[in-house]
Formats: structure tokens, C-alpha cells, sequence
């Protein structure tokens, strides 16, 4: 009995000690996609001028002038990383940190996920790219809790990318993205690429912050069914900070609206944006 629960114990210990470890598939099947997606991007030169943005539409002119973009060198592609995220999956509440790239040679991005649930790893990938789009769950570095795919996500992902948009400022000057002027405060933007077409409402404020971004075109995907449905989505940025000359929100929410009521299920205040 004691040689059995010596035993026990080295393997719950071994097993502790890999949940520590750096090293997991998911983390490096994110690493790789997002080199790939690095290698394929052709790079731009020069900074923003006033005659890059003569043509966009009045709110979008006042947002590239209020983040301190005009001057600007133009990135080629941008990292976000949010810590400490308010998250809902599942149904269920839970801490994470979360990090995307987003290219613009192609509409693409890639996202990971890093949690734990009751100390048991929790990791996600998260992508479009080349016009295929998915998400994948894994707990403890190796079990599978869903991979959904499909058309549903390839339309998630392209709108992700135009909703996340804004604040990679050479994404808005790409060919692939139209803008049409509603009022002062509100632009429609529509991208169309690999035949797939996704548009989705921006809005500012007076001062050229953007605030909000409202679309119809997100699919909610069911992790359980591997399923997707239409449902109403809305990105909102909040309080705009100054980093070495740019101004950015450094809180971001992303709600579903759904029919019994919104969910908040995306909610950081750590957030920062490195460009390349």
C-alpha cells in the first residue's frame, strides 16, 4: 500500500511539474502560424502623411490625427497583449491572458490563450489566416475540448480583423477595406477578401477616439456542438492613453447580443500594442 501511494504521489508530482513547464504544443503551433504569417508579409515603407489620409472619410481623418498617427512609421503588423482578462467561456467565468498579431498583406491574425482552471492549464488558439478561420480549446497541454470550424468562422475571423482594424493604422489604408461616412461619428467599413465580404459599424467621439464597433457578421461559436450562430457583436474601447507619442485605449470589452440580454464576455484594462 505504501509502494502504491508512493507511487501515486511521483506521478500527481510529475504531472504538477509538466503543467509548469513552458514548452506546449498549442503554444508552439501558435509560435509557427505566426512566423508563417510574418514571412508572408511585404514590407511597407515611409510614416503617415496627411495625403495618406485626404481621402478617408472626416471621422477617420480625426482619429489618425487624435492617436498621433500622422508622422507615424508605418507598421507592417502589430502584437496585442492583454493581461489579467475578465472571460466568460463556456458560460463560465475565468481569468486569462490573451496575445494576437495582425498582418496587413492579407487580412490575417493569430491569437493565443493561456488560463487555468482549478490549476489545471487551459489554452487557446485563435486564427484567420489565408482565409481559413477556426478556434481550438486545450486543457491540461493535451486534450482537446473543441476545434470548430468552417465557413461561421472564416466570417469571425474576418470580421475580428476588421473590427481589431483601427489600431493596426496601415490596416485602414489597404485596398481590401472600403469606408463609407454615415454621419460625423460613424463610418461603415466593409472588407472583402477571398470572396467573402464582412462590414460592421464604427463610431467616434468628437475628439476622434474610437469608441465602439457594431456587426451582425460575427458567428458565436458553440464549443460544445461545434456549431456557429448569428449573433450581434460589439467591440467598445475606453480609456484612451498616451504611449511614447500614441494614443490607444488601453480598456476593451466585447459583447454578444443576445436575445435574453448582452454578455460581457471579454473585459481587460491591460492591454498594450507593439508595432513592427
Amino acid at each position: 500500500m505504501m509502494y502504491v501511494i508512493g507511487i501515486l504521489f511521483i506521478l500527481v508530482g510529475a504531472i504538477l511539474i509538466f503543467f509548469q513547464l513552458p514548452m506546449s504544443k498549442t503554444k508552439s503551433e501558435f509560435n509557427q502560424k505566426k512566423q508563417e504569417a510574418i514571412n508572408r508579409q511585404e514590407l511597407i515603407e515611409g510614416s503617415f502623411s496627411e495625403e495618406d489620409i485626404k481621402d478617408l472619410p472626416e471621422p477617420l481623418q480625426r482619429y489618425f490625427r487624435y492617436c498621433g498617427f500622422i508622422g507615424m512609421k508605418k507598421p507592417n503588423y502589430m502584437q496585442v497583449t492583454y493581461k489579467d482578462v475578465d472571460f466568460i467561456q463556456g458560460g463560465k467565468p475565468l481569468k486569462m491572458d490573451y496575445m494576437h498579431y495582425n498582418f496587413i498583406t492579407q487580412p490575417e491574425r493569430v491569437a493565443f490563450i493561456d488560463a487555468s482552471v482549478m490549476g489545471i492549464p487551459f489554452q487557446g488558439l485563435d486564427h484567420y489566416l489565408e482565409g481559413d478561420g477556426g478556434m481550438k480549446g486545450v486543457i491540461a497541454k493535451t486534450i482537446n475540448l473543441f476545434d470548430v470550424k468552417g465557413e461561421g468562422m472564416n466570417a469571425a475571423g474576418l470580421v475580428t480583423c476588421l473590427a481589431e482594424g483601427l489600431l493596426l493604422p496601415s490596416f485602414i489604408l489597404q485596398d481590401y477595406v472600403t469606408w463609407e461616412s454615415i454621419d460625423n461619428n460613424h463610418v461603415k467599413a466593409t472588407l472583402d477578401y477571398y470572396g467573402l465580404k464582412v462590414s460592421g459599424i464604427f463610431t467616434f467621439d468628437e475628439s476622434g477616439a474610437f469608441i465602439s464597433f457594431y456587426t451582425s457578421d460575427r458567428m458565436m461559436a458553440d464549443e460544445t456542438t461545434g456549431t456557429t450562430q448569428s449573433v450581434d457583436w460589439e467591440c467598445i474601447a475606453e480609456d484612451y492613453k498616451e504611449f511614447d507619442g500614441i494614443k490607444y485605449p488601453i480598456r476593451l470589452k466585447a459583447v454578444w447580443h443576445e436575445e435574453q440580454g448582452d454578455l460581457v464576455y471579454f473585459d481587460s484594462d491591460q492591454f498594450k500594442v507593439t508595432y513592427y
